[in-house]
């Protein structure tokens, strides 16, 4: 097919009847190189498109492919709703291609030769594959694709595990509101990912999710774990096992906490590792990796206060963790030294107060008990910001990182990205009457730019001296299931040009 410099998916879906959210996989093999979710279905029928850059993956197109798209979907006399998806491909060339790997080996379950999906399902599997590691790489990037479903999807909600029981007629999801998902070559941590609290459109409220969905919904971003100090272990010409674990935390009550890998069931795993390769046939070679990787530092406090009655309420709690870690080696390749590392510093804070027995949401129960009519009333506000620095995996962050020719715009070193959303909604439910409804309102705004100068956290976060150069921003606002505002700012070479999106009236939805 040639040596085509970009490519991008074109995802179009049509559905209509009753259905729920449902997560979907696209493979090349056993490749995961795209995981989306759907919209819920409405009676009347709604169409949906996103677009994704998978110039990544340049190595894979250039082979036959085994392409298997699982848009997971059930479908009996309750959930109507079939999903009638179309998916295109477009290829381009582009006068600034990104450095895409040369070769791309999955972590994998590996199901594609019976035509099967290929993600792990944690903690029911061991999700560990081994690879061969061609002789001359040179750099190698881990990426990771993790997403919690059923009792895991919003694990972000989870209390701390000595407080479980708190609610005699409530059942509470423990392992507390922290998940670390962690890397192992060859049973030594490379590295560790915290994944992003992503909410899918039937999520807290569904009308929160029309037509504007949460962030990275529809393109569940993959973290990356840059593992090129192992190269002079893994060029020996052996297999090498490459795990991935889900962790969360454990505590007794009285201070006293660790991580452990009992979480609930379950989460959706894959992991990729990105590889360049250097011309020459020699072969890198130096030390082992110097790995400095201390337990984590985790702060559990939680109370509980009686009421009137002397039944347990409410419920409060509080989750920090931080956690240092580097890895760094000499790599000596056949063009000389080189000093290469990996570090991360984080931190994470979690607080919450379960009130009304245990019910997260507020309940309205009408006279007749046995009705099971209720209603939830759901604020949110949330964002997401990633900071990125030097040349990495996947395009939509190497913009930055590319010379342009406008005097306006030197070569830039980092990228920002930053997507915001606010929003409220209302869902009401009559089960008796197979009837609900749900509405409300979301606005969102989504900034991209690039930096020059930005400097990298060490231990703390130090930002700065910073020159941002925007180059796109859009800002949407939903009410009701109808776009309102749709309104974005594409800035290229200095040039800024504004546009405003036409949008269609919406129609209240009605949903399960």
């Amino acid at each position: 097919m040639g040596n085509p410099l970009l490519v991008t998916l074109n995802l179009t879906v049509t559905s209509a009847g009753r259905q729920l959210d449902r997560l979907g996989f696209m493979y090349f093999n056993d490749a995961e190189i795209f995981r989306t979710s759907t919209a819920e279905p409405i009676q009347t029928g709604i169409e949906w498109t996103y677009m994704k850059d998978v110039s990544s993956f340049l190595a894979l197109f250039k082979k036959p492919q085994k392409i298997i798209f699982d848009p997971g979907n059930l479908v009996d006399d309750t959930y109507t709703g079939t999903f009638n998806v179309t998916l295109t491909a477009a290829f381009f060339t582009n006068p600034y291609p990104p450095p895409a790997a040369d070769v791309v080996l999955p972590v994998s379950a590996r199901h594609s030769s019976v035509n099967g999906s290929s993600a792990f399902v944690v903690p029911t599997d061991n999700a560990s594959t081994t690879l061969n590691i061609p002789l001359n790489a040179k750099r190698a990037i881990f990426t990771i694709s993790a997403c919690g479903q059923f009792m895991e999807e919003l694990w972000y909600t989870n209390v701390p595990s000595s407080t479980v029981q708190t609610f005699p007629d409530t059942e509470l999801f423990g392992h507390s509101p922290f998940r670390e998902l962690q890397l192992y070559i060859d049973g030594i941590l490379a590295g560790v990912s915290w994944p992003f609290p992503v909410i899918f459109t039937g999520g807290i409220v569904s009308g929160l999710w029309r037509p504007v969905v949460g962030i990275d919904a529809f393109d569940l971003r993959e973290d990356e774990i840059d593992v090129t100090p192992f190269i002079p272990l893994l060029v020996d010409g052996k297999t090498h096992t490459f795990e991935i674990r889900v962790v969360g935390i454990d505590d007794d009550g009285t201070g006293n906490a660790l991580l452990t890998d009992n979480v609930e069931d379950y989460w959706v795993v894959t992991g990729k590792l990105f590889l360049w390769q250097d011309d020459t046939d020699g072969i890198a070679s130096g030390p082992a990796p110097v790995v400095i990787a201390p337990e984590p530092t985790l702060h559990l406090a939680s109370s509980v206060t009686k009421d009137a009655n002397g039944a347990n309420e409410p419920l409060s709690y509080s989750v920090s963790v931080e956690r240092y870690l580097s890895v760094s080696s000499v790599v000596s390749t056949p063009r000389g030294l080189r000093s290469v590392s990996w570090v991360q510093t984080l931190a994470f804070t979690n607080t919450g107060t379960l009130t009304d027995r245990g019910r997260i949401q507020v309940t309205h129960q009408n006279v007749d008990d046995e009705s099971g009519d209720f209603s939830i009333a759901a604020t949110i506000s949330r964002g997401k910001e990633v900071r990125v620095i030097g040349p990495n995996v996947f395009p939509t962050e190497q913009l930055g990182s590319t010379q342009r020719s406008s005097d306006s715009s030197p070569t830039l070193t980092g990228t920002h990205l930053k997507p915001t959303q606010n929003g409220s909604a209302t869902y009401l439910a009559a089960p008796k009457l197979k009837y609900a409804v749900s509405y409300g309102t979301t606005e969102q705004d989504l900034v991209f730019s690039t930096s020059e100068g930005f400097q990298p956290p060490l231990r703390k976060q130090v930002y700065g001296p910073e020159r941002d150069y925007r180059f796109y921003r859009r800002h949407v606002l939903a009410v009701n299931g109808t776009l309102v505002e749709d309104d974005e700012t594409i800035r290229d070479d200095g040039d800024e040009r504004k546009a405003q999106r036409p949008y269609q009236a919406g129609k209240t939805e009605h949903c399960e």
